[in-house]
């Protein structure tokens, strides 16, 4: 009888992929995160892309002055749903799933942005798009801090931070350009090929994780309609608010009562739930709950001072978009210059120093700020906007690193999409603030400057009459006009007069919040061969 030859032995094992030995990860692996990157900085420039190009596509869709802002609200109140809920999601069906789905339905949703015909029909594809993107932004930051080792955070954490921070501050910027170059419509046709491709490599290069399907036969549907309620309505309230003197208006105090009734459900929810849709048990961690509120700090600095430059340069000085965008360039630029320096800071320096310069480096940006005048520009605003730039990199890199590198990987998902919420609800928070600080501190001010200009003030008397006769040389009713025109300056002087107001504001919530930086515990050296799986 013959031997039986066994070629287990013998039969070569397939050797595990090489890693890159700078990053830590095998080609393929870097090639998805990669796509993953470009997908979030896709959902995240589409939340900024339209604010420069509103008037073109009110224009386009016949939209009322009342129902335009609600091509951006829309978007931002379904992202800020999505976001929290990504981490269940993600566990459920796999990053790769939910990444694919998220890439295929935002750029489906895009598409049908670019052929809306209605403003009815863009605030509810803007809606779709805002909810489905919405869940490729906590992904990438769940595997950054789960695929990569933690010895090369210096390299990953910048490059997530400067695309999260860099898509809003250029989006003024790209739309601009799109809708002055073709038409509003780009703004969204110019998701559509990069979207397909993102889908298209995500599905055969991602590979991270494997889904637990056995969570959606627990899903708490109660849940979920009590957050979609709790920060729905919440966005909605932050955003409109400052439009209709808050509580004052019978709509903004139904969506108030409905905020609190939601946020009670949902804590509830949450701690009480088998399986809550949101796990808050992150936040026990010192350095997660402080990170957390840093990064709702950075999201005001992010999305406030995006808002409010643009509504100075647009107000006062009367630029374009395409001008705006330009002007808005700055920061990005510096951004991106500061993105390798922070990475290396954030390997031989303290991070909470970094955070501490960082948060002072956006206090004396707003503080030289708040020294506006009529005739600031683009080189006025150079300095500030350099300065912003700079410290939202430096702030952002260890912020991630605090809040995210810490915690254990099976609450990385849950925790990355909480982190991301607050972030967002920051700026959202901020954008009401400021908006409120400007509407009652411009009232303020055109009483106090209607008494300067009033009958009997000799200044006043002596700028009216060179009006008059200026105008009235070149018009038959100069009088009139020249009544007119000093009323225009006086708003004016006022509107400066408020913004600077509101510089002073952030400056001081700056430089408070980087004191706080101190409170913070300092993690652990990570070993320099510290494996990411």
């Amino acid at each position: 009888m013959a031997q039986s030859t066994s070629f287990t032995a013998d039969r070569p094992v397939p050797s595990e992929p090489r890693k890159l030995e700078w990053i830590g990860v095998t080609p393929r692996e870097l090639a998805g995160f990669l796509a993953m990157v470009f997908g979030m900085f896709m959902a995240i420039l589409d939340i900024q892309i339209v604010s420069a190009s509103l008037s073109e596509i009110q224009a386009g869709l016949s939209a009322s002055g009342d129902e335009i802002p609600w091509v951006q609200t829309s978007y931002l109140i379904a992202e800020v749903v999505m976001i929290p809920l990504s981490g269940f999601l993600a566990r459920a069906l796999s990053t790769r799933v939910l990444f694919v789905a998220s890439a295929v339905g935002f750029t489906l949703a895009s598409l049908l942005c670019a052929t809306a015909t209605t403003i009815d029909e863009m605030i509810l594809y803007r809606a779709l798009q805002g909810f489905i993107g919405g869940g490729m932004i906590p992904s990438v930051f769940a595997v950054a801090f789960s695929l990569f080792p933690a010895s090369k955070r210096g390299i990953v954490s910048p490059m997530i931070g400067l695309v999260a921070t860099l898509a809003p501050t250029i989006g003024p910027t790209v739309g601009g350009y799109l809708s002055n170059t073709f038409s509003w419509h780009w703004l969204f046709l110019v998701n559509v090929v990069p979207g397909i491709v993102v889908a298209v490599s995500v599905f055969f290069l991602v590979d991270f994780d494997k889904p637990d399907r056995s969570l959606l036969r627990r899903f708490d549907f109660i849940g979920l309609g009590a957050m979609a309620l709790f920060l729905g309505s919440m966005e909605y309230v932050l955003e409109e608010g400052p439009r209709y003197d808050w509580l004052d208006d019978s709509t903004i105090a139904t969506f108030a009562a409905l905020c609190i009734a939601g946020g009670l459900i949902f804590f509830w929810r949450a701690f009480t739930a088998a399986q809550p849709i949101v796990e808050l048990r992150a936040f026990r961690d010192r350095n997660f709950a402080f990170g957390s509120l840093f990064s709702f700090v950075m999201g005001i600095g992010l999305y406030g001072l995006t808002y409010l430059y643009p509504v100075y340069l647009s107000q006062v000085r009367g630029c374009d978009a395409l001008m705006i965008g330009e002007t808005m360039f700055v920061t990005g630029v510096a951004m991106f210059l500061a993105a390798p320096l922070a990475g290396r800071l954030s390997q031989v320096v303290d991070p909470r120093l970094m955070m501490l310069a960082g948060f002072m480096g956006f206090a004396l940006g707003t503080y030289i700020a708040s020294g506006i005048t009529v005739d600031w520009d683009f080189y006025e605003l150079l300095i500030p906007q350099i300065l912003r730039g700079a410290s939202l990199m430096i702030c952002m890199v260890p912020i991630n690193n605090l809040a995210l590198g810490t915690l254990p990987p099976d609450q990385l998902k849950n925790a990355s999409g909480l982190y991301n919420l607050t972030r967002n609800l920051g700026g959202a928070v901020g954008l009401a603030v400021i908006n409120t600080v400007l509407n009652n501190r411009i009232d303020l001010h055109l009483v106090r400057l209607h008494e300067s200009v009033a009958w009997g003030r000799s200044v006043a008397e002596d700028t009216l009459a060179g009006l008059t006769q200026q105008l009235s040389a070149q018009i038959a009713d100069g009088d009139l006009a020249a009544v007119k025109q000093l009323a225009h300056l006086v708003r004016r002087q006022a509107n400066v007069m408020a913004f600077a107001d509101v510089f002073i504001v952030l400056t001081a919530l700056f430089a408070g919040i980087a004191l706080m930086a101190l409170l913070m515990k300092k993690p652990a050296d990570v070993p320099a061969q510290t494996a990411g799986h």
